[in-house]
């Protein structure tokens, strides 16, 4: 994809939102369906959806309930749902009734640093794994120590950065970043920093868009004004 129109991604996203997971492995395929059309770079931005939650988490069925004010059974049927839409993008969502919700604020601190690394993907999709299909604590310092290694980072730097508050800052710096733009939702896919989608769409709907940016970049490219 190197010779394809340059195109920045930037993913605003947490990682206990199943929709985060399905709509990234939608565009994935969006992507490779517009090979050798688009040279895409994508970054990841923090959002918690539960910033208040403490470290224990809550029960996702009681958490949806309160939220949402969802019955069991229709909790239930939306988790099903979910996890449909996940084997059909090929990431396993497994709930069962024990399911909790966390704070992820660390794990975003983490996801910081992953991104000076080079390493952003790689961790934002084992932390997915992590929590999606085995069930864990994406908060947990162990959870995230672990993640990290498995990428390739370093777990004394893993270390050092969740015993402190490094990138704390940084972090609730993007965070009123992106709300203060309206971004109130996630994911939402901000294209050239100028073009927003939000939601967990099909790859179709990716593939449009980006196509469609692609030729609004190549139009405002060979459009050059000559000063006398």
């Amino acid at each position: 994809m190197s010779n394809g129109i340059p195109m920045q991604i930037d993913i605003v996203s947490d990682v206990v939102c199943p929709w985060c997971i399905i709509g990234y492995k939608n565009l994935e395929q969006a992507i490779e369906r517009l090979d050798g059309q688009v040279d895409i770079k994508l970054r990841w931005h923090p959002f918690e959806l539960n910033p208040d939650m403490g470290p224990e988490g809550q029960n996702l069925s009681e958490h949806i309930k309160g939220k949402y004010g969802l019955t069991p059974d229709q909790s239930a049927e939306n988790r099903d749902r979910i996890s449909m839409m996940g084997e059909n993008v090929g990431f396993d969502i497994r709930f069962s009734s024990d399911s909790r919700i966390y704070n992820t604020f660390d794990a975003h601190r983490m996801l910081y640093w992953a991104g000076k690394e080079g390493k952003q993907t790689e961790l934002k999709l084992a932390l997915f794994r992590a929590y999606f299909q085995e069930g864990e604590n994406p908060g947990d310092h162990g959870v995230i120590k672990r993640a990290a290694e498995e990428v390739g980072l370093s777990p004394e730097k893993a270390n050092e950065i969740l015993g402190s508050d490094m990138f704390a800052k940084e972090v609730r710096a993007e965070e009123e970043e992106f709300r203060n733009a309206g971004i109130s939702s996630v994911p939402t896919y901000v294209v050239n920093g100028k073009y927003a989608i939000s939601g967990g769409h099909p790859p179709e709907v990716f593939e449009q868009a980006l196509s469609e940016i692609a030729r609004q970049v190549e139009v405002a490219d060979d459009e050059v004004i000559f000063d006398d």
